[in-house]
């Protein structure tokens, strides 16, 4: 297990940043390309165990990018007036270990419906989408 970076859940921030990474759908994952150039793509995720956990395709740049250039940064969507901001860094790693998504529980929980409308069932996003990366947190800020 992971050293939960988060702030203090009894905190105004560190609540909101708990609720967001529990109940939002998507955050941006940016990693660095060969060429120095960030690559944000928006993933599904999970916060678990203190970390993040992706699903990726076996094809996906981002792969490569982490075995070179392991730091990422993680950002959520901010709201219309620029605020509700929440920037994660952290250090990126293959978890080949990983139970597939559609045998991990809260990952399931999440993202069931999700999965059966990208690839027809669960278990389908689960032979496409079966490479998973865990983010340790090393930094969170925000307002």
């Amino acid at each position: 297990m992971a050293t939960d970076r988060l702030p203090d859940p009894e905190s105004p921030f560190g609540k909101a940043v708990h609720e967001r990474l529990a109940g939002e759908p998507l955050i941006w994952l940016t990693t660095v390309g060969k060429d120095g150039t960030p690559q944000p793509n928006p993933v599904w995720f999970l916060h678990d165990d203190g970390e993040i956990l992706v699903y990726n395709l076996a094809s996906a740049n981002r792969l490569a990018h982490i075995r070179q250039r392991p730091q990422v940064a993680l950002n959520l969507n901010g709201d219309e007036h620029g605020g509700s901001i929440v920037v994660i860094t952290g250090v990126a790693r293959l978890a080949p270990d990983e139970l597939p998504p559609d045998q991990h529980p809260a990952y399931l929980a999440k993202y069931a419906g999700p999965m059966a409308n990208v690839s027809g069932s669960a278990e389908k996003f689960a032979q496409t989408y079966h490479v998973a990366m865990r983010i340790d947190i090393t930094k969170v800020r925000g307002f």
